[in-house]
């Protein structure tokens, strides 16, 4: 019942995801299909003008239609204080979209263009218990803002969880200057898109009205994208996020279905459990049943009374049950990266929890309720009563249905662990051990890069430095408008591109299958690109070598190829490397790499890496992430699912064996005296042990194979979501069997050597 419970707690904090927001179930996010490469791809990202384009087309239909950067980390200085924090900027009504609960200044503190509103926690990072309030704070050293409000956090499950402040999109505008000069603010996709539907609108009929508002600003070129606008519910948000081929395909309902399903199983068992235990003491309850029947009881008073008792024990089961929750839940919160709590004053859990023990207690004592009632007075008080030779196939049946649960169960949980360690397998196309990312919030290392560099490789902490347009682990840059000899003229292309500085390869160790790369001695460089071999493929050469000074046209201007490297796994390892190209950088970039020195002392060098680029960025705080566990992140929800389906394995097996055990002492108790013959007669230890073993033996051997089917079918349709995926191999199955029926025989032999080692005499004793 905890397990359940805990299940529950799960399921209700999954199905309740962003619904503090008060206008939840007419919040949407503007979202795109677009034809790129021959498919159909769903992004999130609109051109900087969408917003005020609906509103100017569609303002009838819409409530709210606001722009917003996407959520990204800024230098916030307050004083001495000086943090690195993540937030977005929005257009002012966002606070009242979001119904955010003020609690100080008012919903309108975004209308002034340098304003900031903070989370409640950043609020008391920065200020502690003083009022923050006109406060000025300074952002990525640059621009100054007054603090005009300050809001209560929003929960973990809410996809904005981690917006941790807001500033006018007024002032994203004024800080980046180019967004106004944009000759095409079309053709550009880079900011997010949110709305709040009218209120006597439909959701479906707005999204069908929007659908070209993008394609009728389009030109004839860009047009071939076939963009097609729509509205992404928030109640679909966290539970139906996954888009293939311009179709939503679900996303994490499916794992609320899993869970919900494996906490039914896990309750079965145990209700298994109570009733096969308590008609195996059928026999020592029948003359209680004869007395209370001959003396006046009727067959409804006797199910009442049954019933009464599996109520009681359900009902105290229920009470330290909640206690337990309470010890588990937040070891449970880590593994499942929650923070739930019991719902106290939830009435709903309540009344759930009551209806939960009731609808347990009547199925658990459902069977001996009605199987003991129904014993015939005359034959029980006689002694001619016997439960008859199909008495025990009930106990049998349900005996078959926990191990085939639990087998299924425990083949799961190794195919899951095996697709992991499968994707994690996988060659990355670069040397991942000892790299970082440094996220650049200000220009200042970028102007004295080759200073920085010099001074960090002669201090010995690092062997290379690199400045780059994204992360090891992201693709932060997409574009279109590439051209090459042969090229379909109506193929609309979208190609991940990183800008890169020359000392990347060398940092991050790429592999070469073809050329070189990028070589401070040639001055052409400025305009070659290197491919990697998706892209090269895509393009048309079959062999790296052909595409080696071909030329690639990139918005008019050519591109001489100059190299071709391995694949490299940059988002998702289940999924084929995406088609990328990698040029040189003209400006400054945001992420830093460094390759630290693998001979040195790691924390060694990262002080010494600090000393230096706060020598030369006093402004930024020294933060940075181990390349490793960034992509380590992206297993985050299979681990989680292998975590979970691994603790229910082992609990849906201890269950069962905890039933085993209690049958097996049933049954070595009621053959005591034809054990005790038999001994007489000659038998040794191990042939009662194997008279006791091998009908518990026949049971699992039936689980497995009925087990074994439905394992495969259920995970061979949930590996067919994996592009890279592994076999289900036969040898799963094997160790299964083998697994279970060791454990069975552990279980089972307990009782059995027990009883095959009890002297016979006692036994056979007169009563």
């Amino acid at each position: 019942m905890a397990v359940a419970m805990l299940i529950g707690l799960w399921i209700y904090d999954e199905l309740t995801f962003d619904k503090n927001h008060e206008n939840y179930d007419r919040i949407a996010q503007v979202m795109q299909h677009n034809l790129y490469n021959g498919k159909r791809e769903t992004q999130m990202s609109n051109p900087a003008v969408m917003a005020e384009e609906i509103r100017n087309n569609y303002g009838s239909d819409f409530k709210y239609v606001l722009q917003s950067s996407w959520n990204s980390s800024h230098i916030l200085t307050a004083g001495e204080k000086k943090f690195t924090k993540s937030g977005s900027y929005f257009e002012p009504q966002v606070t009242e979209m979001l119904s955010l609960k003020m609690l100080k200044g008012t919903r309108d503190g975004l209308k002034e263009p340098y304003s900031i509103l903070l989370s409640e926690s950043v609020a008391k990072a920065y200020f502690g218990d003083a009022d923050p309030m006109d406060k000025i704070m300074k952002i990525d050293n640059k621009t100054d803002v007054k603090v005009t409000g300050v809001y209560e956090d929003l929960p973990h499950n809410s996809t904005l969880k981690d917006v941790s402040y807001l500033m006018p999109w007024e002032l994203y505008l004024i800080t980046n200057d180019w967004i106004k000069k944009m000759e095409n603010p079309w053709g550009s996709n880079f900011t997010q898109t949110f709305a709040q539907i009218a209120e006597n609108a439909d959701m479906k009929k707005v999204s069908a009205k929007i659908k070209n508002v993008k394609l009728n600003r389009l030109d004839k070129e860009e047009a071939r994208y076939k963009p097609e606008v729509f509205l992404h519910p928030m109640s679909d948000w966290h539970l139906y996020g996954e888009f293939k081929n311009g179709i939503n395909v679900g996303g994490r309902i499916e794992f609320v279905w899993l869970f919900g399903i494996i906490g039914v199983f896990v309750l079965l068992l145990a209700c298994i459990n109570f009733m096969n235990l308590s008609t195996a003491r059928s026999e020592k309850r029948a003359k209680e049943v004869g007395i209370r029947k001959a003396i006046g009881s009727v067959r409804g008073q006797l199910i009442s009374q049954f019933f009464s008792e599996s109520l009681l024990v359900v009902s105290l089961a229920f009470v330290l049950s909640i206690i337990l929750v309470l010890l588990i839940l937040p070891l449970f919160n880590d593994l499942a990266d929650k923070k739930m709590s019991v719902l106290w004053m939830n009435p709903v859990f309540w009344i759930l929890g009551v209806a939960f023990s009731l609808l347990t207690g009547l199925i658990a004592g459902s069977y001996p309720a009605l199987y003991l009632s129904s014993f015939q007075p005359v034959k029980v008080l006689k002694g001619t009563f016997r439960v008859g030779r199909f008495a025990s196939v009930p106990r049998k049946i349900l005996v078959v249905i926990q191990f085939t649960v639990s087998v299924t169960l425990i083949i799961g949980t190794i195919v899951v662990f095996r697709q992991i360690e499968f994707a994690k397998s996988r060659p990355l196309g670069y040397t991942k051990d000892g790299l970082i990312n440094i996220y650049m919030q200000t220009s200042d290392i970028h102007k004295h890069f080759d200073v920085v560099r010099d001074e960090l490789r002669k201090s010995g902490a690092v062997v290379d430095i690199a400045e780059s347009g994204s992360p090891l682990t992201e693709h932060w840059n997409s574009n279109g408008g590439f051209d090459w000899k042969g090229k379909d003229p109506n193929l609309a292309v979208d190609f991940p591109n990183n800008p890169v500085s020359h000392e990347y390869g060398k940092t991050i160790g790429w592999q070469f299958v073809a050329g070189r790369d990028f070589s401070r001695q040639y001055t052409s460089d400025s305009l070659a690109f290197v491919l990697n071999e998706a892209a090269a493929k895509y393009i048309g050469y079959k062999n790296p070598m052909a595409a080696i000074d071909e030329i690639i046209k990139w918005d008019g201007k050519s591109y001489k190829v100059i190299g071709v490297v391995k694949n490299m796994i940059v988002q998702s390892p289940y999924e084929p490397s995406r088609a990328s190209l990698f040029h040189l950088s003209r400006e400054e970039e945001n992420v830093l790499i460094i390759k630290l020195n693998p001979n040195k002392n790691a924390s060694e060098s990262l002080s010494q890496i600090e000393e230096v680029l706060k020598k030369y960025n006093p402004a930024q705080p020294f933060e940075y992430k181990f390349v490793n566990e960034e992509y380590g992140r992206k297993f985050g929800n299979e681990e989680r699912v292998g975590k979970l389906a691994t603790f229910f394995a082992i609990l849906a097996i201890f269950i069962s064996c905890l039933g085993l055990f209690g049958l097996a002492s049933f049954v070595a108790e009621q053959r005591t005296k034809e054990i005790g013959v038999r001994k007489v007669l000659g038998a040794t230890v191990t042939n009662i042990w194997a008279l006791l073993s091998k009908d518990f033996v026949v049971l699992v051997i039936i689980s497995f194979f009925i087990a074994s089917p439905m394992a495969y079918f259920f995970m061979s349709q949930w590996m067919q979501k994996y592009t890279f995926r592994t076999d289900i191999s036969w040898w799963i199955f094997a160790l299964t069997g083998i697994g279970a029926l060791a454990i069975t025989l552990l279980t089972v032999s307990f009782q059995a050597i027990k009883a095959a080692i009890m002297n016979p005499v006692k036994s056979l004793k007169t009563e």
